[in-house]
């Protein structure tokens, strides 16, 4: 729809009165007349209903001056946004997080709307994220919730969910799901124990009645797959960096009754203040994981 039509219909209903809109429009009475006729025609109703010599909306024209506020709205906080981010043609963030895999869509995105802001991921453990956001060397982290620390906000983004990861060739490949009290005899390359990723499994393993002795233990995500693809051993990891590598020897299998899961999310300093990239990327950020949501909805759930 013709953008211009809806600035017409919106002039008229805030005059209720055509001649007095068009004034304000700058256009003749006429033409304002003929543009609201042809924006009723696509519309397919009757917008406006004259009693007397007043003009009231119909309930059509109700509906669509509702809609009409808040795509203007919409626009207006667009530009906004727009100029703000032309605002930022240089910078850097530093950003701890438990996967570089849990940024990667953002950073793409981020990077094709300003190139100009120089980003550096740090893969660090949740804790290591902690202690780089209170010593103010981190402008950012996304991490495992919750981290609670009064100097600290969180917001969630997602539910992750850890599944099992072996080679083609490993006796478990082509199963449709595991519990996790199957995989305490067999082999497991695991994060260290200062690794959130590894204190879940931990504690997913306990309650079922076991303790995980893994036969290795690696600090990388993409260490612990190379050796899964070697056939060393399986492992259990994040289900998005597992969809993200998509390695074709090797088997994502779910972990089922209970399924190990955690909520993931953005931290950052309370006190700090947040400058106009640091804001774009947490935008940025929210968008991918959840595209309908805005961020005051986020901050607010």
């Amino acid at each position: 729809m013709d953008f211009r039509l809806l600035e017409y219909f919106l002039a008229v209903c805030e005059e209720l009165h055509f001649t007095k809109a068009a004034a304000k429009l700058g256009i003749s009475q006429p033409t304002l007349s003929q543009q609201i006729r042809l924006l009723e025609e696509r519309i397919g109703t009757p917008l406006f209903r004259r009693i007397g010599k007043r003009n009231y909306l119909t309930e059509a024209g109700q509906t669509l001056k509702e809609h009409a506020l808040n795509i203007f709205h919409e626009l207006e906080q667009a530009q906004t946004e727009i100029n703000e981010l032309k605002g930022m043609a240089r910078g850097k963030l530093t950003i701890g997080c438990s996967g570089n895999h849990l940024l990667t869509e953002t950073l793409i995105s981020f990077h094709r709307k300003i190139p100009g802001i120089s980003i550096s991921v740090l893969e660090l453990a949740t804790e290591e994220t902690k202690k780089g956001l209170l010593d103010n060397k981190l402008d950012l982290g996304v991490v495992f919730l919750p981290l609670d620390d009064d100097q600290l906000v969180s917001m969630e983004l997602y539910t992750e969910e850890l599944c099992l990861a072996v080679s083609g060739t490993h006796p478990l490949a082509g199963k449709k799901s595991v519990m996790m009290k199957e995989l305490a005899e067999e082999p497991l390359v695991l994060f260290p124990e200062k690794f959130l990723v590894r204190r879940m499994i931990d504690v997913y393993s306990k309650e079922a009645g076991l303790r995980m002795e893994p036969i290795m233990e690696l600090s990388t995500m993409d260490s612990i797959l190379q050796l899964v693809r070697l056939n060393v051993g399986g492992t259990i990891l994040p289900r998005t960096y597992l969809n993200l590598m998509q390695h074709a020897d090797v088997q994502i299998i779910p972990i089922v009754n209970p399924v190990p899961q955690k909520k993931v999310g953005i931290v950052y300093r309370k006190q700090k203040f947040m400058n106009a990239s640091v804001a774009a990327f947490i935008r940025e950020l929210i968008h991918t994981y959840n595209p309908s949501k805005s961020v005051d909805e986020e901050a607010n759930s």
